[in-house]
């Protein structure tokens, strides 16, 4: 078995904390592909289901900016101690008295509560691998990282949705996401037995918060960071619009609820793959022009795809989900990042963690907030063009983000530089 696991580029260790996040993952994303239509089923409108995940997506925010430093300040395991806590608090508090009121006011704190909880969770676990992992396999583990991380949200969630809603409903459904986080949450937390290795002490109180602010700092400090948060807001943004205006398109244009969730699950199957796909490319090939090309250029031309699939040729249930998997692919294509940005960082990855994680609980917030200010002027043709727009944007940000090259190395290679900075760590 270790032979195996070592030639997957993990041990032991790496693996089940893996799947400790796919089971996490899995019970905060099974809502995901429907949550949007049971709401406006239920008396709310699309702004202002759009306005619930937009709030949502800050509470994410400002988690995701926090797990870096937190888990360097109090350590990885205790981090994620605080990820799961807070879901579980989130999650009854959202079920016993959000839900059941259909009252916006009560529905959006409960739930954005429910959002502090997976960022510090997960984000946490990939700081601690950006400690563990040796330099010139790093790109392999965080494509692992968001392998598990996108089968759990996006996959598994969304499957185990399209068959269990039948049969549970939707208030039970969402109930059985506390088996799973748990469960998820326990096998990652007992992994990481020590995590003293990405553990900072501090002297005084004033350190540690100067530290903390380290996670917005930084991206002024080194400017490429900043413009790497920025690409990484945008990668995901589209993805996080889409579940809140694609179910009504979806069904306006023939296909029925499980049919979207079914090719809304096939997105994230070819994602999950691909972020393994792609982080082999990116340490081969580069992780800049990964990004740049396969994720930027490539998602800019499936966003639109979306679209003008369905749009064309109705109902044809083959071509559009042969067109989600091309999105998902591409938007894996973004996970070199991972490995790109913290190692521009030297001593400092888990603050420039923090940068990316903003970027990536930015999106959560972006992606509906987009819908809810435009849709109503634009429509749905003109949100996907502002996300193809987006999406060319951040290839064009990715052209400024580069590792310093010593003479005469291949540009290609942008693991090497790496060594240094991530393999004096562990």
């Amino acid at each position: 078995m270790q032979r195996v696991l070592k030639r997957l580029g993990m041990d032991s260790k790496m693996a089940l904390g893996y799947l400790g996040v796919i089971l996490f993952m899995m019970g905060d994303g099974l809502e995901q592909g429907w949550l949007s239509s049971y709401l406006t089923d239920n008396g709310l409108s699309i702004q202002q289901a759009a306005l619930l995940f937009s709030v949502y997506g800050v509470a994410v925010a400002v988690a995701s900016w926090f797990s870096g430093v937190l888990a360097e300040i109090l350590g990885t395991k205790k981090a994620m101690i605080l990820g799961i806590t807070l879901f579980l608090i989130g999650t009854i508090a959202f079920l016993t008295i959000g839900l059941p009121s259909m009252n916006l006011w009560i529905v959006i704190p409960t739930y954005s509560l429910r959002g502090l909880g997976y960022p510090l969770f997960a984000y946490s676990f990939l700081v601690w691998l950006t400690y563990y992992t040796p330099g010139n396999k790093l790109g392999t583990a965080v494509g692992w990282f968001w392998f598990s991380f996108a089968a759990g949200l996006n996959v598994l969630g969304a499957y185990y949705s399209s068959f269990m809603l039948p049969v549970l409903g939707e208030i039970h459904t969402l109930w059985s996401a506390v088996i799973f986080t748990g469960i998820g949450a326990l096998i990652t937390i007992i992994t990481n037995k020590n995590d003293s290795s990405s553990r900072k002490t501090f002297e005084t109180r004033q350190e540690m918060v100067k530290y903390l602010l380290k996670g917005i700092t930084i991206a002024f400090e080194k400017p490429k960071i900043g413009l790497g948060g920025i690409v990484r807001t945008i990668n995901t943004t589209g993805a996080y619009g889409f579940v809140v205006f694609m179910p009504a398109y979806m069904m306006e244009v023939g296909f029925t609820r499980t049919e979207w969730l079914q090719i809304y699950g096939a997105l994230w199957t070819s994602n999950i793959f691909f972020n393994l796909v792609f982080g082999i490319v990116g340490d081969k090939l580069g992780w800049r022009n990964t990004v740049m090309w396969f994720g930027g250029v490539g998602c800019a031309i499936f966003t639109a795809a979306f679209y003008y699939v369905p749009a064309f040729l109705g109902t044809n249930y083959i071509f559009i989900t042969i067109t989600a998997c091309c999105f998902g692919a591409c938007l894996a294509a973004y996970a070199p990042l991972s490995a790109l940005i913290p190692s521009l960082a030297g001593n400092n990855k888990g603050a420039a963690m923090s940068v990316l994680n903003l970027g990536a609980g930015l999106s959560t917030f972006l992606g509906p907030a987009i819908v809810g200010a435009f849709i109503g002027g634009v429509g749905t043709l003109g949100i996907i063009w502002i996300y193809t727009i987006l999406y060319l944007l951040s290839a064009f940000l990715m052209k400024f983000i580069r590792l310093p090259k010593k003479e005469g190395e291949n540009p290609s290679a942008d693991f090497t530089d790496l060594k240094d900075t991530v393999g004096s760590s562990n």
